[in-house]
């Protein structure tokens, strides 16, 4: 068990996404980001199964085959697509549904600021574009968020931090096209 660790982890990787939706106008998410880590089900698996340089879901998940902690935060933080799932009144299959933009924007400051916390020294701008692309995940979320989610972050990539949070406050929070819809 290692509580003190997992509490500084977690709280280090709260102050990174808060400082992140500040710059881009999102007060209230920056205030209110993971704050159910705190809650019992999530910061005691994470007290448990903390290693530092990954999150303790993952270990978790090759312990029991789940991760209760894991299914307890997806539910309640909006910033996962995970989340943004429902089941289609058609097919009558759970399938994702396009993430609406303020929570793709903190999704981006999480992804960064995970990125940062778990690579320390070794994280660079393309860190978060590196993770994305060797995961599954970009298979399951929905195409419209998987495309504005990597322009995001190859423009994160590119371009840094500033800029990329400069564009999303003035173009992607203010509901102007994506370079492509522009072309539509």
């Amino acid at each position: 068990m290692k509580p003190w660790q997992h509490f500084k982890t977690i709280t280090t990787h709260r102050i990174l996404v808060m400082r992140g939706c500040f710059q881009m106008g999102l007060y209230w998410q920056g205030l209110t980001h993971d704050l159910s880590k705190y809650s019992s089900v999530e910061f005691w698996t994470g007290a448990r199964y903390y290693q530092g340089v990954r999150s303790p879901n993952a270990a978790e998940r090759e312990d029991k085959g789940y991760s209760e902690a894991w299914m307890h935060h997806k539910g309640r933080n909006r910033h996962h697509y995970e989340y943004w799932t429902d089941m289609n009144p058609k097919t009558r299959v759970y399938e994702s549904v396009p993430m609406p933009r303020r929570y793709l924007a903190e999704m981006v400051a999480d992804r960064l600021a995970a990125c940062k916390v778990y690579e320390g020294e070794t994280f660079t701008n393309e860190s978060p574009l590196r993770y994305l692309m060797r995961s599954r995940e970009k298979d399951l979320m929905h195409p419209q968020t998987r495309k504005e989610l990597e322009y995001l972050l190859t423009m994160l990539r590119d371009r840094g931090e500033k800029e990329t949070f400069r564009y999303i406050k003035k173009e992607v929070l203010k509901g102007k096209p994506f370079p492509w819809e522009e072309e539509a």
